[in-house]
């Protein structure tokens, strides 16, 4: 393993999220406000708490997840399609580094850069509601490997998107869809029966529902389905990465 290639990979990627570092602090920060003052205040007036939970306290880890899967999914697209664009895709490919080492630079870099993200957010939202984090580990490690899965998947929509514009559709059109509708804003066990049932089809279900239960004990499915559903995640995208690597799609042609 060649870990000064993972490291300069790494570091230039890093290098260019500092270059913005206020930018990337404050969108998060008022973006969470934002949705305080319009769910928490609005909403939660009418809703007092879930499921024992007070509604403002409910909603962080869904907010968390939001800003955490879609940041983790455009830094690592922006990351491989930039070089992709501009044509020095073909340097570090002709570089004495393999395809693991790439791929941990760039997604490294990515799921710094969300990790970093989602925990101003939780500084933040204790501004506004008082947080109890029941298994802090837990809560940790679902962070990271959100962090990490969904920077696979961003690392996987860079080098499929032939241009800007897709680098933003399935961020905008899929994963923000989806997270609203797996209840990040509200338990599934509120819907009808029949909405419970479509809902469990929605992978996101499992990754807000687990990390919700590292906040507060609370979970709409089993924990042991979350774990499975994000490590099984994780290691579909590792499959994809190693294919494209292997045959070359979407890089050398």
């Amino acid at each position: 393993m060649n870990f000064t290639a993972i490291m300069a990979i790494y570091k230039f990627e890093m290098a260019r999220f500092f270059r913005t570092l206020m930018q990337s602090f404050l969108s998060p920060v008022l973006s969470t406000s934002l949705y305080f003052v319009v769910f928490g205040a609005a909403i939660g007036s009418r809703i007092d708490e879930v499921e024992g939970v007070s509604y403002g306290a409910f909603i962080v880890p869904g907010l968390i997840m939001l800003s955490v899967m879609t940041q983790a999914i455009s830094n690592a697209s922006f990351g491989i399609y930039f070089p992709k664009f501009i044509g020095t895709i073909y340097e570090l490919l002709s570089a004495p580094v393999n395809f693991l080492e790439i791929v941990c630079g760039y997604v490294g870099a990515a799921a710094t850069k969300a990790l970093f993200i989602g925990l101003v957010i939780l500084v933040t939202a204790h501004f506004f509601v008082d947080l109890e984090i029941q298994h802090p580990l837990a809560m940790l490690a679902f962070l990271v490997l959100t962090c990490l899965s969904f920077a696979l998947l961003g690392f996987i929509l860079g080098i499929w998107a032939g241009n800007f514009e897709q680098l933003q559709l399935v961020p905008l059109m899929i994963v923000t869809p989806l997270v609203f509708l797996g209840g990040s804003f509200y338990s599934i066990s509120m819907l009808p029966p029949v909405w419970q049932t479509v809902t469990l089809f929605n992978p996101v279900v499992y990754l807000i529902s687990g990390f919700r239960w590292s906040f507060y004990g609370m979970a709409d499915v089993p924990i042991g389905l979350s774990l499975l559903a994000i490590g099984g995640f994780t290691l579909a995208c590792l499959a994809v990465i190693w294919w494209i690597f292997r045959t070359g799609w979407r890089i050398r042609n």
